[in-house]
Parts: structure tokens; sequence; C-alpha cells
């Protein structure tokens, strides 16, 4: 008397469905939509003015500016104001900078070690007196 153990005989029905069959499918699917797409493109197209031929390009004065560790404030080579933290000197400077055409460009290079009070303060000044073009020059020795 011998038990049949394996549970399952010749008789049931094997419901496994091939799917590499589908995958294979999907792929070519996808590579034929990929090729059939048009071509992206990421450019604006602006109508913009033609370059006028004979216009001269106007060398701009340059304003440098230095602010020493101590907050004293140095124009173009000249300490500006008495004492650190006086900017009235600075204002008057600057607002008759502010009436030329064009506007001078200020070069602002703040020591490392300046306090960030007077940078602050020397922009706000420009910017009271309607100065438009400042920048930092040589940031360099700030990348530690």
């Amino acid at each position: 008397m011998a038990m049949n153990i394996s549970g399952g005989g010749t008789d049931e029905v094997l419901c496994d469905v091939n799917t590499t069959p589908l995958i294979d499918v999907m792929l070519v699917l996808l590579v034929m939509l990929i090729v059939t797409l048009p071509p992206q493109t990421h450019a604006v197209k602006l109508d913009l003015p033609p370059p006028i031929p004979n216009q001269k390009q106007v060398e701009t004065e340059r304003i440098n500016i230095e602010i020493d560790p101590d907050g004293t404030v140095v124009w173009d080579g000249t300490p500006v104001g008495g004492t650190p933290g006086n900017f009235q000197e600075l204002d008057q400077m600057f607002a008759e900078e502010a009436n030329k055409d064009p506007q001078p460009q200020i070069h602002l290079r703040p020591s490392a070690l300046a306090k960030y009070d007077v940078i602050a303060n020397v922009m706000a000044s420009a910017q009271r007196n309607h100065m438009v073009r400042m920048g930092f020059t040589n940031v360099g020795e700030f990348a530690d």
C-alpha cells in the first residue's frame, strides 16, 4: 500500500504565463515611440534689434573702495572719514558720483577680517545715493 505524497499528479493544468514575449513587444513599442517623437528644442526665439555698427563703447570710471579690518573705508587709496563708522563724507562722495553720466562702477574689496556691519553700511550708503553699478572684487581670498 503506497501513498502518493507529492500532492500533484499529472492530471493538473499548468497555469504559468510566459512574460518574455510581452516584454519584447513593450521594448519595441518604446523604441518606436522614442524614434517617432519630434526632437525637442530648448531655444527661445527673440526678435532682437540689429546691432549699431558705429556705436563706440564708453569706458566707465572705476571707484575702488577697500574696507580694512579696523573699519576704515579707503576710496581709491585715500581714507574716507575721520573715524571708522563715520559715513557722512562717504555719502557726499557717492552723491557727487551719482550725478555723473555714465555712472562710475564701484569695485568693493573688503578685507577678510572686516566686520559685516561696515560693509553693509558702505553698500547702503551707495544705494541711498542711487549708485547702481557695484560689485565685489577679489573674492577668491574668501574661499576657505
